[in-house]
């Protein structure tokens, strides 16, 4: 197959979709399909781009294409994205648009619909009630604009859980749902770097042992929580440290600031986004990681944490239940308190830590490898809802 996806920035700073995007484009092409990632360049260093899509497996097998950021008109109407689409798309059997709201996924699926190539839209979360209540009235009048139809004329939609699902449903589109997850590359969690290489990179750690939060420092990421949760947590355990990974998406400050009130400026952290060989080294040498999210779709950063065999702490609002059902972390409320007593378990309790861990690690291999998910996007494109196909067949002639 010819697939093309489409995302409006690959800048890992935007969170999860630009790590999804290359690592399912590099699984498709893995299976021998030709595959296209099209996206705008970047707001940012095109060199974060360079280096958090290093050492994705079989990444070399896919085709980028990045198209320059125009004017303020151009940003609006995408058109020089359009230009390229309009000459690609056709070519293309699929066309999966990653994320919501950008004027170039709109252009997007225009496009693939006038060409009658069917096109998949993954919302990555952006459907949950919680997203859609932030900036509530610009996504109202979005949807009533054009984005519901875009939605409802999709060839399926693509879910990463059935929570999403759920959350989603209230809107009643019409497409049927596919759920296909985030994963992991085995490669990638069978090579991983030797004990106490974090610390050999970050000396300051000394011999400390840590928890490990990971991810962009934005509201939605339940800093706060983990600011209060960490206090509680510090004066029951005063050998252990927090170390934070990550691109400042806005709360960096706040979170900062709320720790140094509490007096732990010293036992905290702060060493900006890590990628790659870095990312996975802070892993190996963390207790646990511990993402209190306010919303998730389908967390990267959990599913790799356990990949490397790392018990997590997260919140339910992290839509990760199998967590629970399999032992392999603690998910617990939005509450400080209860976030606390999830991490002094770990920090405590070395046989729940390491049994955890296991099962943590058996749960991504058996469920969440990305050539599995590859060839379920691939089932998905060519079998799913053959009435669909005819529909979009006669619809575009």
């Amino acid at each position: 197959m010819k697939i093309i996806h489409v995302v409006d920035s690959l800048d890992p700073a935007q969170g999860g979709p630009p790590m999804v995007v290359a690592r399912l484009g590099a699984a498709q092409a893995q299976l021998g399909h030709d595959v296209e990632i099209v996206s705008l360049e970047s707001h940012g260093s095109n060199n974060q781009v360079n280096v958090s899509l290093e050492g994705i497996p079989h990444l070399d097998q896919v085709t980028f294409t990045l198209i320059k950021r125009g004017g303020p008109v151009d940003q609006l109407l995408a058109t020089a994205a359009g230009r390229y689409l309009t000459r690609r798309v056709p070519e293309a059997d699929a066309v999966h648009l990653h994320n919501m709201w950008r004027p170039l996924l709109v252009v997007a699926a225009k496009t693939a619909k006038r060409a009658g190539v069917k096109y998949v839209i993954a919302p990555h979360g952006a459907l949950s009630r919680w997203s859609l209540g932030q900036k509530r009235w610009k996504k109202q009048v979005a949807l009533a604009l054009g984005w519901r139809k875009i939605l409802n004329e999709a060839f399926f939609i693509h879910a990463l859980n059935a929570d999403e699902v759920r959350e989603s449903a209230p809107l009643q589109l019409q497409p049927p749902v596919e759920i296909i997850p985030n994963g992991v590359f085995p490669e990638e969690i069978d090579n991983l770097p030797e004990k106490s290489t974090f610390r050999g990179l970050y000396p300051q750690l000394k011999d400390r042992p840590y928890i490990l939060f990971l991810g962009r420092l934005h509201y939605k990421k339940g800093l706060d929580y983990l600011a209060d949760a960490f206090n509680r947590f510090a004066r029951q355990t005063p050998s252990a440290d927090l170390v934070v990974v990550g691109p400042d998406g806005g709360a960096g400050q706040m979170f900062e600031e709320r720790i140094a009130q509490f007096g732990l400026t010293g036992r905290v952290h702060m060493v900006g986004p890590l990628y790659g060989f870095k990312k996975y080294a802070a892993m190996v040498d963390a207790l646990c990681i511990c993402l209190p999210s306010r919303d998730e779709g389908f967390s990267m950063t959990i599913t790799e944490a356990m990949g490397c065999g790392l018990p997590v702490v997260i919140s339910r609002n992290c839509n990760f239940p199998e967590v629970a059902e399999l032992e392999a972390g603690e998910v617990v409320d939005l509450d400080a308190a209860a976030i606390s007593a999830a991490l002094l378990r770990m920090a405590t309790d070395e046989n729940w830590r390491h049994r955890a861990g296991q099962a943590a690690r058996q749960l991504v291999l058996s469920r969440f490898t990305w050539p599995t998910i590859a060839q379920k996007s691939i089932i998905a494109y060519n079998t799913n809802h053959e009435s669909r196909r005819d529909q979009w067949q006669s619809s575009s002639r």
